[in-house]
């Protein structure tokens, strides 16, 4: 019998943490149980410490028995991506290279977690390097969908998605370049939000000036994903575009579904017609459009200024690859797996000129985006251009006739919204008639991070998918 704790909401819980109504232990116990119970089939999680975790959590209750200040999660029990530098447990970036690596600090976001009181379990599959939104690499193998597992949860954070989705965690971190928060969070039926970049410090990488990978959130609702944002943002001495986000500390008052009467909101449901849509997914998200045109908000067809933003994101994310694995590939062409190869070989073609003209661009898209909302209070669009697919695949190649080239083609919908440096996030919107989750996009305003949340937590109360789990699985 599943012990209720493993879906209990990461404010509710802790809250039942801070008061003592249940222990650390407690807590850590029945997600090591649900982590044994049904990991084996999803294979979300693959490094677990659960001695470190037990320790961790016998110290946490003692420090609430002793009457010592609390932080924000204390007791709450989180695996890291596996992409995310966890000071003495073994970050593999999903490449056999790296499989055995185990650094010495944790990334600023890892140590701010830990800092703020949550127990470390261990590390969340990814693909190879983060590279794709289908988790799978040669290390570790699939990560199944906790809806169906012959399905994919999607990626690059698609282990910290089946995580949650899974009861394994109530809190997950993740990252997010062409929609690695995004993409997984609309397979497992969880919120992602990739921050308006600065929010949550780019202190880890090489480079602090690439403007399109940024860490973020993951909850089963917007009130997890704020509370977790909450600790992960604000400014770094050694990120110069690090800020202090607005009221990231909460959603600012109880969300209810008055908050989107009202609203200006731009629906773009093929992103002007830049993407094909599956059909399914379609039905899913012009639902939910006329579900907010009913509780009051204007909502119009229309979509910021997305013209040269694929060429962009291409340019940019191309050359990022190729300075931080040309060198490699070059000594070792089978290195790496074949796409993420040809993905480096793109950047080894691109000049200084091209990467010049690809940050201009950014600038255009910037500020076109500004401008956009200052007449749109939300754009609403696919999380994802397709329904979770056979995990089996390597991607899809074709979108309802259209065929696909490259294994990013698919992944459209969320990283045409990426140059223009806007907070996204998905969240659950529905399901297919075979029971496989939808996720809608929401997109705001420049550092209106916060009001987003607080948007998709009001939204919640519309759609009511957050409260979904999976059968069959994660019941076991």
């Amino acid at each position: 019998m599943m012990n209720e704790l493993v879906y209990t909401d990461a404010v509710k819980l802790a809250s039942l943490l801070h008061s003592g109504e249940v222990s650390a232990v407690e807590v850590l116990e029945a997600h090591l149980e649900q982590i044994d119970t049904v990991n084996p089939l999803v294979n979300a999680v693959v490094t677990l410490d659960e001695e470190g975790a037990r320790a961790a959590a016998v110290e946490a209750d003692r420090k609430r028995q002793a009457g010592e200040p609390l932080c924000p999660l204390h007791g709450l029990p989180i695996s890291f991506k596996d992409t995310a530098s966890t000071a003495g447990m073994r970050t593999t970036f999903g490449h056999p290279r790296t499989q055995d690596f185990v650094p010495a600090v944790n990334d600023l976001h890892v140590q701010r977690i830990l800092d703020a009181g949550a127990i470390r379990l261990g590390k969340t599959n990814v693909p190879e390097h983060a590279a794709g939104s289908h988790t799978f690499n040669r290390v570790f193998g699939v990560t199944r969908n906790p809806y169906d597992l012959s399905k994919s949860a999607g990626g690059s954070s698609g282990g910290a998605a089946a995580a949650l989705a899974s009861g394994f965690q109530p809190i997950a971190d993740g990252s997010d370049m062409g929609g690695s928060l995004r993409n997984p969070a609309s397979f497992c039926n969880v919120v992602g939000l990739r921050p308006t970049p600065g929010m949550v410090p780019n202190t880890d990488g090489a480079n602090v000036f690439f403007p399109l990978a940024v860490n973020g959130p993951m909850g089963r609702t917007a009130a997890d994903t704020a509370l977790l944002f909450s600790v992960m943002s604000g400014q770094a001495a050694d990120d110069p575009f690090s800020s202090f986000p607005a009221e990231a500390s909460g959603l600012g008052g109880e969300p209810k579904l008055e908050d989107l009467a009202g609203l200006r909101i731009a629906f773009a449901p093929t992103l002007g017609g830049r993407v094909p849509v599956e059909r399914e997914v379609l039905d899913v998200i012009e639902a939910q459009a006329a579900a907010l045109s009913a509780a009051g908000a204007v909502v119009e067809l229309a979509c910021p200024d997305l013209d040269g933003s694929e060429e962009a994101f291409r340019t940019l994310r191309a050359a990022a690859m190729d300075a931080a694995w040309g060198d490699d590939l070059a000594a070792d062409p089978e290195l790496f797996n074949h796409f993420l190869a040809w993905n480096i070989r793109e950047g080894a073609r691109l000049t200084g000129r091209d990467v010049y003209r690809a940050e201009e661009t950014m600038t255009r898209l910037i500020r076109g985006a500004a401008e956009f909302f200052t007449r749109y209070d939300l754009v609403i669009a696919p999380a994802s251009q397709v329904v979770p697919f056979d995990a089996d695949l390597e991607y899809p190649t074709e979108i309802e006739g259209h065929r696909l080239e490259t294994y990013l083609d698919w992944m459209r919908a969320p990283y045409l919204f990426t140059p223009l440096g806007l907070p996204a996030l998905s969240v659950p919107a529905g399901f297919t008639p075979a029971g496989l989750p939808v996720g809608l996009q929401m997109i705001g305003a420049r550092g209106s991070d916060a009001r987003l949340l607080h948007l998709a937590s009001s939204f919640e109360k519309l759609s009511l998918c957050s409260t979904i789990r999976p059968q069959g699985v994660a019941v076991l």
